[in-house]
């Protein structure tokens, strides 16, 4: 790979992300996402499979020479936040914005197609550029993809997320469990409401809520090994009208996170135990609904060792082991089909005023991250099939 080559991509990626960040849109609704990505691609010459699972689309460039089948994946969607940045790519789009960096994920594979698209005539094997809508929201973008054939027929995927917890320069992965599985449980509590000041003719819905949030506390304390990491969220507790009446409803909300399908199902399972349980004892009802999202994101030990060993000096970045870290990613879909590897690259900059955590309304990404994931992205594929050949 040369600098040269990945310099004068730069511009455009830049002018790409900035048209993207001014335009979000949010999961399932990517139209005009969609259609920017395609008619860059077309303008390349690469062949475009489009509409697939709302706003999905596939680019496809096919060497010259035989070879191996090399998947990569963007994500294109924004989240339900308003943009608070000033700058004069902040988002025109009142309470949506790119707070995620998936607006640089998919400049980043624009710019992965344009320096394949110059090479067909010495390129061995296929590349499929995968742009996926959904990666915020469950069931998640990725899912469909995969049903229509994204990942049919391919070797090996790979995947970046630029990352502002790390500094601009690194990059961080692991062999094995990256990323938890996430899942989401409502828990509707039924009492009898009444008076305020006649609590004995009632069952309080609130108290038996709030026991049982104290409750759900030991799940992963005194249930889940040690070694295993968990988290049991409680995030909304919500009951209640007025001061003086007792509330015959309680609704608690919450989410669950960890690294093994052992564990995901134990917890489950001790959720529904303790809710019921903790609901009977105040004379109260408890139904449970849980719903399953993403599984954990799980890289394949040899697609690591190839991030660390080769691809990120061949990037110009800095490789670290990551810790394992608690947010999800529906890549982690792929990764149960394809071997493949996901890599945290560093886009914080304190130096550049790039602190802000993702998902924050003032969130934002040191642009020159997208270099190196660019280059990241080119490096793994070149080092797999150069492997392979």
């Amino acid at each position: 790979m040369q600098k040269e080559a990945l310099q004068a991509l730069y511009p455009a990626m830049v002018e790409n992300r900035r048209y993207l960040h001014r335009h979000p849109e949010l999961s399932f609704m990517e139209k005009n996402t969609s259609a920017f990505v395609a008619d860059r691609l077309r303008g390349l010459g690469i062949e475009v499979t489009a509409g697939i699972g709302g706003f999905g689309l596939i680019g496809t460039i096919r060497g010259a020479k035989p070879g191996k089948t090399v998947a990569l994946r963007a994500d294109m969607d924004a989240l339900p936040i308003q943009d608070e940045k000033r700058c004069d790519y902040a988002s025109l789009t009142p309470g949506i914005m790119h707070a995620c960096g998936h607006d640089g994920h998919t400049a980043v594979l624009l710019a992965v197609a344009e320096y394949y698209s110059r090479q067909r005539e010495e390129l061995h094997g296929e590349i499929r550029l995968i742009f996926q809508p959904a990666e915020e929201v469950c069931p998640g973008g990725a899912v469909s993809m995969i049903e229509a054939g994204a990942i049919e027929g391919a070797d090996v995927i790979y995947g970046v997320h630029l990352w502002t917890p790390i500094p601009v320069g690194v990059a961080g992965s692991a062999p094995g469990p990256l990323m938890a599985s996430t899942d989401e449980f409502f828990i509707d509590i039924q009492g009898r409401g009444g008076h305020g000041g006649m609590p004995h003719k009632t069952i309080d819905s609130v108290v038996a809520g709030s026991a049982l949030v104290l409750q759900l506390q030991s799940v992963v304390s005194r249930s889940v090994d040690p070694l295993n990491p968990a988290v049991v969220t409680i995030g909304s507790i919500q009951g209640g009208t007025a001061q003086n009446i007792i509330a015959d409803r309680c609704r608690l909300s919450g989410t669950v996170r960890c690294f093994d399908e052992e564990t995901r199902a134990l917890i489950r399972t001790r959720i529904h135990e303790m809710a019921e349980g903790t609901a009977a004892a105040y004379g109260a009802t408890a139904v449970v609904d849980y719903m399953l999202g993403y599984p954990s994101l799980v890289n394949e030990p040899e697609e690591f060792e190839r991030f660390y060993g080769t691809a990120a000096a061949n990037a110009g970045l800095q490789p670290e082991l990551s810790p394992k870290i608690m947010p999800a990613e529906d890549f982690a879909y792929y990764l149960q089909k394809v071997p493949g590897c996901f890599v945290l690259v560093g886009a914080g900059n304190p130096e550049k005023g790039i602190i802000h955590p993702h998902h924050h309304p003032k969130f934002d990404i040191d642009e020159e991250a997208m270099l190196h994931a660019t280059g990241l992205l080119i490096a793994m594929r070149d080092a797999y099939c150069s492997e392979h050949s």
